[in-house]
């Protein structure tokens, strides 16, 4: 596809410069079903890699009506599809440059469903060759969640709209899509030009993916946990495309299993069923190729434990990218993370205050989640702000600075940014729990009028996130002057 073969070739450009290596697939995703949090919540997760140095926003889209024939056009290729008549108001995370396409990437709409798209994928020669990719006019990364979530009131109507998408137009990437409401969390799997699944994450697991198709056995008797593209089976038998002689795997008829997933892919899913169910992957390989989709966690996860993995670098392994095997493996947190969000619904609220958004913008290893209510009718200006040049009115640059400077230095510099990211992260918590218990008693004082609550949401989340943005640019002061003293000297400093 266009755009991203050119922010992949700039990547790559960029990256021979740095001597650091790179491939056309990034992020990571983390998905996590009611019964497996602490509270109840629903979580979607994930980093989203390409660029270093890229900026993004976070925007809120109005609710609108789209008067009869409007049409969505991509400007990543050639996508144009009919939009439905009415748009939902919705959060999103788009390019700051988007002559190559919006890259919304992930937010919330007023209905309380969250979209994070795309973890891109690869398929095999054979699915290739059935069902060849549609590049030129199928839908991409670029325009899904633009086309897909101001329309759709329930994660698995979100799941519905994108396949049908898919079927109509075909697709232009192989792609993971992550859906999230209330009750219910979804990953879709788009394997082919128009072939797609999806499975609904059992309330009680979690799953980790990185890169490659994920999800495994698929029960066509089981519509309440499992979609898939019409005509499916009948594709796959025709082609003879299923290597096994009975059962439906997903992940074994249209992915790969290559010498790339062994050292790109496969590990990162490994750390992370590492962390979070440590006693259950203690003889399972590094470069297992039957690590499962999904895992019950050792103890139930929240937010903290969703940032410890998309922060993760093989910590506390002889993997670890910061020690010998520097290189060898590709982490979760790397340079090429633009941003990062933790997508969360808590029970028992109304929407508004239900869903909150967690953003990480630059690296999140070195960067803090800011948590934005989904009731929220404004983003910070520092958020809707900054170019591609580094400026101090940018949210973005900030945080991102942060990472510039202490990579070169990471053994030195790191100790003072830890316990910088801890403090913000603890105060951020602590605001949102108290916020939590205000805005409840706006909502309760008057539940059908929703001006007071929206202006007190948005004013949280300002007031959070000038209060991130502050402590990073002090911390970035004194990184700046740490870094200056560690410059090598090149002659005789007693002369």
């Amino acid at each position: 596809m266009k755009n991203k073969l050119i922010r992949a070739a700039f990547a790559a450009a960029l990256s021979a410069t740095l001597l650091v290596p790179t491939v056309a697939s990034a992020c990571t995703t983390v998905l996590v079903g009611k019964n497996a949090s602490t509270d109840g919540s629903t979580f979607i997760a994930r980093n989203e890699d390409s660029m270093t140095a890229w900026p993004k926003y976070f925007l809120v889209h109005e609710a609108k009506n789209n008067p009869a024939g409007t049409m969505y056009k991509s400007t990543g290729n050639n996508f144009t599809c009919e939009l439905p008549a009415h748009a939902y108001k919705y959060t999103a995370t788009p390019e700051n440059d988007e002559s190559e396409g919006q890259f919304e990437e992930a937010g919330i709409n007023e209905k309380g469903v969250a979209m994070s798209a795309t973890e891109s994928g690869s398929y095999n020669d054979k699915i290739a060759k059935a069902d060849p990719l549609v590049e030129d006019t199928g839908i991409g990364e670029d325009s899904m969640v633009t086309a897909v979530l101001p329309y759709i009131s329930t994660a698995r109507e979100g799941v519905e709209r994108l396949g049908a998408l898919v079927e109509k137009y075909g697709s232009a990437e192989v792609n993971g899509v992550a859906f999230s409401d209330k009750d219910e969390v979804w990953y879709m799997e788009i394997g082919s030009g128009h072939h797609w699944v999806a499975r609904r994450i059992p309330d009680n697991y979690y799953a980790v993916v990185a890169n490659q198709i994920a999800i495994q056995k698929i029960d066509f008797n089981d519509t309440k946990h499992f979609m898939w593209s019409t005509g499916l089976q009948e594709f796959v038998k025709k082609n003879n495309l299923n290597p096994a002689k009975s059962g439906f795997n997903f992940r074994e008829i249209f992915g790969t299993n290559d010498k790339d997933d062994l050292t790109y892919n496969i590990p990162r899913v490994w750390y992370g069923q590492k962390v979070l169910s440590p006693s259950q992957v203690e003889n399972q390989k590094i470069d297992s190729t039957t690590i499962p989709f999904y895992r019950k966690p050792d103890k139930k996860i929240d937010k903290d434990a969703i940032a410890k993995v998309l922060s993760s670098h093989f910590n506390d392994t002889k993997y670890d990218s910061y020690g010998k095997n520097e290189g060898s493996l590709r982490p979760i947190s790397v340079p090429r993370t633009m941003e990062s969000h933790i997508i969360q619904f808590r029970q028992n609220m109304p929407v508004e205050i239900s869903g909150v958004q967690w953003v990480a913008l630059g690296v999140p290893e070195t960067s803090v989640y800011v948590p934005f209510y989904a009731g929220i009718t404004q983003t910070p200006e520092a958020y809707r702000t900054g170019t591609a040049t580094p400026s101090d009115d940018s949210a973005y640059w900030a945080f991102r600075t942060t990472n510039a400077l202490v990579r070169p230095q990471y053994k030195a510099l790191m100790p003072t940014v830890t316990p910088v990211m801890n403090n913000v992260t603890h105060k951020l918590n602590q605001n949102l729990k108290a916020s939590d218990e205000e805005a409840m008693k706006i909502y309760n004082n008057n539940p059908l009028d929703k001006t007071a609550l929206q202006k007190y949401l948005t004013e949280q989340g300002e007031k959070n996130a000038t209060y991130a943005i502050d402590e990073f640019k002090a911390l970035n002061a004194q990184l700046i002057k740490q870094y200056t003293a560690l410059n090598p000297i090149y002659h005789n400093s007693d002369l």
